[in-house]
């Protein structure tokens, strides 16, 4: 309580990227009125800014992650209010904690929609969303959404196929029928994927007959945030990928932006297992032990 009282005090002076972690602090203990009182502490001296707005939208999250399915409609449907009044101002896109907030604010109201039992509802309203804004920024995130409420079970969206890194070329996924296929979507930033790497080595070699595919993308920059172009980005990744992925570099790696959009890959890693009939039968953002993969992989074999 007293570490909040502080947080409070300063609340005014926060910088802007020290309210997310201030508010953030508050979530994690569940305390839903101190993030508030944090908030409304920042917003009397500064006024509401795309970072209080940013920092706004972690109530939804926080909401959504404890099931607080109320809370998290009312927090969401503020948040998307509150950045309609920022697009009054300017794009979407012009820069980041708007978009990052409308983004959360989509991606809780879906989830808020087919957790209480209207998941067409949710389904319906994401791809509004995702047509609306197909050409911003957040398309991928509003696409991860609908696979995780629907993909599992569907045939598996057609990969952009047309360049790769070093290693095998892949024609299509469908030239893959008949063996089951883990897509392991990584980024050369990724120290997730790092992580995960080592995991899908091991499971590879437990099971032969597992395909890996590894789609990648660029993102603009190298090593410490450096601006890139393609050109000096690609070799990078190819040495990434030497250095941290060494078993995994005789795996098929198409490198394309717009199959991370496809797949909704907002999160690094994202894995997807698909069955032998080309059939989603896992799809998941997010880093995973062999532990847990080895049940869903044994499923499809």
């Amino acid at each position: 309580m007293m570490r909040l009282v502080l947080v409070m005090l300063m609340a005014a002076g926060l910088a802007p990227a020290q309210l997310v972690t201030a508010v953030r602090g508050a979530l994690a203990a569940k305390d839903f009125a101190g993030g508030e009182r944090v908030l409304e502490a920042y917003r009397k001296q500064n006024g509401v800014t795309p970072e209080y707005v940013e920092a706004y939208s972690w109530l939804g999250r926080g909401a959504q992650a404890n099931k607080l399915w109320d809370k998290a409609a009312g927090y969401s449907a503020e948040t998307r209010r509150l950045v309609q009044g920022e697009l009054k101002k300017r794009a979407l896109d012009a820069e980041t904690s708007v978009p990052l907030a409308l983004g959360a604010a989509i991606e809780v109201e879906g989830h808020t929609l087919a957790a209480t039992g209207r998941l067409s509802e949710a389904l319906a309203m994401l791809n509004r969303e995702l047509k609306t804004y197909y050409t911003t920024s957040i398309r991928t995130r509003i696409q991860k959404n609908i696979h995780l409420l629907s993909l599992v079970g569907k045939p598996a969206p057609a990969l952009d196929v047309a360049r790769f890194l070093l290693g095998p070329k892949l024609p299509a996924l469908g030239g893959l029928k008949g063996k089951p296929v883990v897509l392991f979507f990584w980024a050369h930033w990724c120290s997730d994927c790092k992580q995960q790497g080592p995991v899908l080595t091991e499971l590879k070699a437990k099971y032969p007959a597992l395909q890996i595919v590894a789609p990648t993308q660029t993102y603009g920059y190298v090593a410490n945030g450096e601006d890139a172009t393609p050109a000096v980005e690609v070799p990078y990744i190819e040495k990434v990928r030497a250095q941290y992925y060494p078993d995994l570099t005789r795996v098929p790696a198409p490198l394309s932006n717009e199959n991370f959009k496809l797949y909704g890959s907002s999160t690094s890693p994202t894995l997807v297992l698909i069955d032998k009939a080309g059939v989603v039968r896992m799809y998941h953002p997010g880093k995973m032990t062999a532990a847990e993969l080895i049940p869903e992989i044994e499923k499809v074999l």
